[in-house]
Order: structure tokens, then C-alpha cells, then sequence
């Protein structure tokens, strides 16, 4: 039996198993940061989970301080929204919640577990981000929605695509030729055809007629009935108590209120 350097035995283990041993190691650790991350809110003796912590985020440009001390708690399986004027810092957050954007200081945690300490492929396929101008990378929508779910059919594809909001004819559009609000709904099929846990959308509705809108709305209700988190960027107060159960009022970078948007007065001055 091989020795160790102190003369003890070192125990030889398969590669398998170490790959077994790792994967457990991290499942346990998803699991208990999760527990940890869970708390009781408002007395009612409900913990609730929550999919992302940040704590006393601060992200500096230059001489500009783009997120101020910003913390937050993103609670499983509900629809949150980030509300605020141009340029508060919205869509910073959602970058550093991809690790799109590093922070200068502060905290931020998925599942319980630091964001720096997950694999970044496997956290943006967890955490799936829909720009608002987001970037399309095959030639037609149907060759769109299956990049990086793999080979989808034509069922599922028009499946997708109704979701939406979209015909099932535009799968063989070339995505060149669609409007800027056709290519965010491509984006937002394509992250769906990856099952996230998490959906972080930057304006989804903003360049849609009110059909489409609805349409992005449904969507969005169905994902959280079916325990998808979904953290929104909306500057459209009445969409945002329409779908979201929880707020958050963004202003010059810092977090000015927060809570169930019915409650929130700093609402209206961010339409």
C-alpha cells in the first residue's frame, strides 16, 4: 500500500468515485448555503428561500459609483422587479448576478453559495440573462432557440416560440430580419429551451405592442407558478404590480425602497 509522507497509508480511491465524492460535495454545499439562506419574514414563522443574496454591493466606473451599497434578497420561485430611472444601476445588477461584472466590494450569493465560487458555464445555464438588446447567434430562429439545448423539434420549437408571443412560422426567418422587439422574445425562447432555475430579463416588454406584451406577461406568471425565479428590470409601474410580487426602487445606485409593489410610494417617481 503506498505511503504517505508522515509514513501513513494513503488510500487509493477511483477516479469515479472522486467524481462521485465531488458532485456530492457540491450538492451538499447548494443545500445547506440554501438553508442558510432561507429566513422568516415578518413574523409569520414562513421561512422563504431565497435564489440570490447580495450584500453591500459596491461597482465603481471610473469617478462614477454605478451600485452603491446595494442588498437584496431575490426570493425562490416569485417574481421580483428592479425599478428605477435610467442609468440607477438596474442593468449593472443583473450583469454581476451573471459574473458578467465584477463588484470592487460586497457579496453576492446563488443558492447560498458565493457566485465567484460556482463554475461560470454552469451558473449562467442555472441564471439565464435576456438583454434588452441581446445578441443572436445562429442564422434562423429555429437554428436560435436550440443553441445550447441541443436538437429541438419542430413541436417544441413552435412551442417556444408561442410562449412568446411569437408565430411558429418565424422559425425560418433569418434572425437579421427581425425587429428589435422579435429578436429579444428569440432570446428569451432560447433561454427557456434551457429549463433555468433562474430568468433575469433587462426590459422585456419594452419595445412591444400591448399584445406581445401580454403575451411576455403570461410567460412570466407561468414560469413563477412553476417555481421559476424571475428577476425583472421594468420602468413600467403597472406591469410591475401587475406580475411582481416583490420590488425594489433603485436611485443613483443605491436601493431606495423595497416590499410589495402596491406599498411602494417611490414607485410612481420612477415611470
Amino acid at each position: 500500500m503506498p505511503r504517505a509522507a508522515g509514513g501513513g497509508a494513503v488510500l487509493a480511491m477511483p477516479a469515479s468515485r472522486w467524481g462521485t465524492t465531488l458532485r456530492e460535495s457540491v450538492r451538499h454545499r447548494v443545500s445547506r448555503g440554501a438553508r442558510l439562506m432561507s429566513r422568516t419574514q415578518g413574523g409569520s414563522g414562513v421561512a422563504e428561500e431565497h435564489a440570490f443574496a447580495i450584500d453591500e454591493v459596491v461597482l465603481r466606473r471610473g469617478d462614477t459609483t454605478v451600485l452603491d451599497r446595494v442588498s437584496l434578497r431575490v426570493p425562490v420561485g416569485r417574481c421580483t422587479a428592479l425599478v428605477g430611472r435610467s442609468g440607477s444601476g438596474k442593468s449593472t445588477l443583473l450583469r454581476v448576478l451573471t459574473r458578467l461584472a465584477e463588484p470592487d466590494s460586497g457579496a453576492v450569493y446563488y443558492r447560498g453559495v458565493p457566485v465567484a465560487e460556482w463554475d461560470v458555464l454552469e451558473l449562467r445555464r442555472r441564471v439565464q440573462l435576456v438583454a434588452q438588446n441581446p445578441v443572436l447567434l445562429a442564422g434562423t430562429a429555429a437554428e436560435e432557440v436550440a443553441v445550447g439545448a441541443g436538437a429541438l423539434g419542430e413541436e417544441r420549437i413552435a412551442e417556444l416560440l408561442g410562449r412568446v408571443g411569437l408565430d411558429a412560422g418565424l422559425a425560418g426567418r433569418e434572425t437579421a430580419a427581425l425587429s428589435g422587439g422579435e429578436a429579444q422574445r428569440l432570446a428569451l425562447a432560447r433561454s427557456l429551451a434551457l429549463e433555468p432555475d433562474v430568468l433575469l430579463l433587462d426590459e422585456p416588454t419594452a419595445a412591444l405592442d400591448s399584445e406581445s406584451a401580454t403575451a411576455i406577461e403570461n410567460a412570466v406568471r407561468s414560469l413563477v407558478r412553476n417555481n421559476v425565479t424571475v428577476l425583472l428590470v421594468s420602468h413600467a409601474t403597472e406591469q410591475v404590480r401587475r406580475i411582481a410580487d416583490h420590488a425594489a426602487v433603485l436611485v443613483a445606485g443605491r436601493v431606495a425602497d423595497s416590499g410589495p409593489p402596491g406599498e411602494l410610494t417611490y414607485l410612481e417617481e420612477t415611470a
